[in-house]
């Protein structure tokens, strides 16, 4: 059996960085992945362009059980350190809306940014390689259908359950129920909505259609794009929404942000009283969506012959737009997994597991998730560097 100071298992963004940081203080280190290359969900993030982390990135945009335990790793490596090292890569960036930071060319560039790093720290990185066993007894043995390694310290970055096409898995959590960590239920986030009957009848035909909207759900409101889809509703809006947003709950859309739907619809009436209902509410929303909405809830006439009360029900309406998803698309299209390892049994200063010396947690498989927009890897990286710095 071969030893190491640190097993990392799982290659993707928390694990690279965990190995790396590791390896650069002197640590040994094996970095373990069942995948034949690392990095898989970097590599499709952002369009092939990683949306790598988020100039605004505050704690508040992170949801968890203990909503003050992010803190202490985000604030130890930041935002502006991943910048930093980005930027001594050479690596062309650019900012898009709400703080989004992208590559100019391609996700492969931060891969091989962290690959390169991990190598100068002297990382053992060993691909195809599916851990089978691991248990504890002086140290870890970690057991793999290429044999046995042994080490001190065990970093567990293996992620959640989002987007099992990608090999993911409820690794982590297996391993951590084994070792008594508890688990916060895990359920998909940044997921899209999906509907049933005649609301979906309305949304089928919609698919493709986007505008602005400001999604609440929950005492949370995004104002982003919501997109229609063959099966509801998707777009950063969203996304972003489900993430706070438990089954059975309602979910509530202003389809005219910034504007008195009511009162637009009403000035409309005595200004071009000879239009159409469905034109004068195309200049609020995307024409399909307008005709759609005027054939549903205002008589087939003119609007100047249209009573003020279904101007005033439909003007209510496109502010609150109040529905009760069906459920979501889950884990085949969520970009994250909410819950998972109770930050209660881990320490927020080292993501060490409090009852299991030697045991750390890093990335989506503990009970962190940030909001879209590239904070769920800046987690990666603040948890992945902190358990680095101890393990």
């Amino acid at each position: 059996m071969t030893r190491f100071d640190v097993v990392v298992i799982g290659a993707g963004a928390a694990g690279l960085f965990a190995a790396m940081r590791a390896g650069q203080r002197g640590r040994r280190v094996l970095l373990l992945d069942h995948a034949d290359e690392p990095g898989k969900k970097i590599l499709i993030s952002g369009g092939g362009r990683c949306n790598f982390t988020n100039a605004g990135c505050v704690p508040e945009r992170f949801l968890s059980a203990n909503p003050h335990f992010a803190r202490s790793a985000l604030a130890r490596y930041t935002q502006h350190d991943f910048i930093a090292l980005v930027r001594r890569h050479g690596i062309a960036f650019h900012e898009k809306t709400l703080g989004q930071l992208f590559c100019d060319g391609s996700a492969r560039q931060v891969v091989a940014m962290l690959v390169a790093e991990c190598t100068a720290a002297g990382v053992d990185l060993r691909l195809r390689h599916r851990v089978t066993d691991i248990t504890r007894a002086d140290g870890f043995t970690i057991t793999t259908d290429h044999g046995e390694f042994g080490a001190e310290s065990l970093v567990l970055a293996t992620g959640g359950l989002s987007i099992p096409k990608m090999g993911a898995t409820g690794f982590a959590h297996d391993v951590a129920r084994r070792f008594g960590l508890p688990i916060i239920e895990p359920r998909p986030g940044l997921v899209p909505f999906t509907f049933d009957g005649a609301l979906l009848d309305l949304m089928r035909p919609l698919a493709g259609v986007a505008l602005p909207v400001v999604a609440r759900a929950g005492r949370a409101a995004f104002p982003e794009a919501m997109l229609f889809t063959h099966r509801g509703l998707s777009g950063p809006a969203v996304l972003q929404a489900s993430s706070y947003w438990m089954p059975g709950d309602m979910v509530t859309f202003d389809l005219a942000p910034g504007r008195d739907a009511t009162t637009e619809l009403l000035a409309a009436k005595r200004a071009r009283p000879k239009a159409e209902a469905r034109t004068i509410l195309a200049g609020l929303l995307p024409q399909r969506l307008a005709q759609a909405l005027a054939a549903l809830h205002l008589p087939p006439r003119i609007i100047g012959e249209t009573a003020d009360a279904p101007l005033k029900s439909l003007g209510a309406l496109l502010n609150r737009w109040t529905l009760t998803p069906a459920g979501t698309e889950g884990y085949a299209k969520a970009e994250v997994t909410l819950g998972g390892i109770d930050t209660a049994a881990l320490s927020q200063q080292t993501m060490a597991a409090k009852s299991v010396p030697g045991l750390f947690v890093v990335g989506e498989a503990v009970d962190v998730t940030g909001w879209l927009g590239g904070y769920n890897f800046q987690w990666a990286w603040s948890s992945g560097w902190v358990a680095g710095e101890a393990a």
